[in-house]
């Protein structure tokens, strides 16, 4: 039988495998318009965390005992529509099982660019349109911009300083040790941050003695503050993420949040399904760069599907490099 995970209790601060559960579901006959898909890659990503929470947002929460959803690739293996063939390699959200199956509407035939599959789950799926839309769109970045990034050796971040650097903009990136700080200075990065051995705030200081103009927030807390601290007049903030307060409920502390009045700082968050009716203009610059050598694709991939906890607890230990998948 098909297995999914489930959210078997709701985390109190960072989830533990005892929060989840992995059971048989059904593999009912297919209905007239509907498909099979045997999921090949599976994504987790930070926002699953909220989604265990019972509260309001953006997108629901998780239900307790219910199989949970998030970013697949798979392969048509039935079909009952003409919309999609057996072998057609699919996107779609039903993430979390090894079998998905629905209506052909809830499944999107993958473009026809030069990249594996799985890269649509990375720098040309949701990870990639969230770096391009918000560093573009968002903090209106552009070239001869100084460039701030925390989690730069992450899915997202790691696409911001590709796309940055295309598009020439000096570049600042954060991440946590010497091995991730090389792999984003490996990316083109002109100055790292390792925030594990030493202060955000006085570091950033020191890499942009003018002070930055854009800052691509995936991490919040002392990231943010550091960002506030050296923002030149009408700096742009694109507020992705805030990775450090997901499983800690201490209020993040601003001592630099005054700066916002006196250089005008414009802060905005952001959600990348704002921009989906915009997705052509993703795939047309982003496949462009691709062709051109100017955007690598880093992966962490734990293969089963009885890897999935594993994969996505260690989204918060700093344990991935690039895009964390599971290889079903």
């Amino acid at each position: 039988m098909p297995r999914a995970w489930t959210l078997a209790s709701r985390p109190n601060g960072t989830p533990t495998h005892d929060d989840f559960a992995l059971t048989n579901i059904d593999s009912a006959p297919l209905n007239e318009g509907e498909v099979r898909v045997a999921n090949r890659w599976l994504s987790v990503d930070p926002y699953m965390r909220g989604r265990m929470n019972d509260v309001k947002s953006y997108v629901p929460p998780f239900a307790i005992g219910a199989p949970m959803d998030g970013g697949a690739i798979g392969e048509i293996v039935e079909s009952r529509t003409d919309a999609l063939k057996v072998g057609d390699m699919v996107l779609h959200m039903q993430g979390w099982r090894d079998e998905a199956t629905g209506p052909a509407s809830g499944f999107t035939k993958l473009p026809a660019l030069d990249a594996p599959p799985q890269a649509f789950l990375g720098r040309l799926g949701m990870p990639g349109m969230t770096a391009w839309f918000g560093l573009l769109a968002v903090a209106e970045a552009k070239a001869g911009d100084t460039v701030f990034v925390s989690a730069a050796a992450g899915a997202v971040g790691s696409t911001v300083v590709q796309i940055a650097k295309a598009k020439g903009m000096t570049v600042i990136g954060s991440a946590g040790g010497a091995q991730k700080g090389e792999w984003v200075r490996s990316l083109g990065a002109d100055a790292v941050i390792d925030y594990k051995a030493e202060s955000v705030v006085h570091a950033l200081g020191e890499a942009a003695p003018r002070g930055i103009d854009v800052y691509f927030d995936n991490v919040g807390g002392d990231h943010l503050d550091a960002a506030l601290a050296h923002a030149r007049p009408r700096a742009r903030f694109a507020i992705c993420g805030m990775i450090d307060v997901y499983n800690d409920a201490k209020p993040t502390q601003l001592k630099y949040l005054a700066r916002l009045i006196g250089n005008r700082v414009r802060m905005q968050g952001f959600i990348v399904s704002d921009y989906m009716d915009r997705a052509g203009e993703f795939y047309a610059d982003m496949g462009a760069l691709v062709a051109d050598g100017k955007l690598r694709g880093e992966e962490t991939v734990f293969d089963g599907l009885d890897g999935m906890p594993d994969a996505f607890l260690g989204l918060f230990t700093g344990g991935n490099t690039g895009k964390m998948l599971v290889r079903v």
